[in-house]
């Protein structure tokens, strides 16, 4: 009786081995490749706060033109309903948003351009709400619906925004204005005009927001009080 060699068998065994994708593989072998890279088991950037969010509707108190504004400027923009924060305190109707116009963070191109990020909430009763907001829309302000009806400030657009969506590029936004937003960033929103060196947000343009108390650190709450001073205006 001839017995052959186990080594040519081991061989061809070890050959396809190598061969096969992981997912092929028996058990034993899976355990030893390589684990799954980090960004297959994390969450996308910007996910955990907009799980966060909810929406918002808020109507701009006054023009914010792109050849006057500068960093540091403060703007704002009123509720047009009632919102409830997650986890969070209830912002009545008509409270008013306030945020400073920032820097672009994102490099966005464009021949005018300018970044506005919310800040923090202005309660009817001096309760300042630091927030985190995001800009998922603009629109223009309507003061009649198409069927003639007319339309409350800053009410004219339905927020359509979930959970899922943690980037905006709305172009065209406005005429010759693009919006560009990111969940992720400290900015609630970047505006660009590719067309014309100048361009303005007209008072009563309605923002549509992704929006959620801010938890910061003590640190971090120095000089709130001193910014919600003027309180609603």
């Amino acid at each position: 009786m001839k017995f052959q060699s186990p080594l040519p068998l081991s061989i061809a065994a070890l050959s396809l081995a190598v061969l096969l994708p992981a997912s092929t593989l028996p058990a034993a072998a899976q355990s030893d490749a390589a684990p799954p890279s980090q960004s297959a088991t994390t969450s996308p950037h910007g996910m955990r706060e907009a799980m966060r969010m909810v929406h918002a509707r808020a109507a701009l108190d006054r023009d914010l033109d792109s050849n006057k504004v500068k960093p540091g400027n403060e703007f704002r923009a009123k509720l047009a309903k009632k919102v409830q924060l997650d986890n969070g305190p209830v912002l009545p109707e008509g409270t008013v948003l306030v945020g400073k116009v920032s820097i672009d963070d994102m490099s966005i191109g464009g021949t005018s351009k300018f970044a506005l990020r919310f800040t923090h909430a202005n309660l009817k009763d001096g309760q300042v709400v630091p927030i985190k907001a995001t800009i998922v829309g603009i629109y223009a302000p309507e003061t009649v619906s198409s069927e003639d009806y007319p339309v409350p400030t800053g009410d004219e657009v339905p927020n359509t925004w979930n959970d899922g969506t943690l980037a905006v590029d709305q172009i065209d936004a406005l005429p010759g204005v693009d919006l560009h937003s990111k969940i992720a960033s400290r900015n609630s929103g970047v505006f660009v005009s590719t067309k014309k060196d100048n361009f303005k947000l007209i008072a009563g343009s309605e923002f549509a927001l992704a929006i959620a108390e801010q938890r910061h650190h003590p640190k971090s709450m120095k000089g709130m009080s001193s910014m919600s001073g003027t309180g609603n205006q």
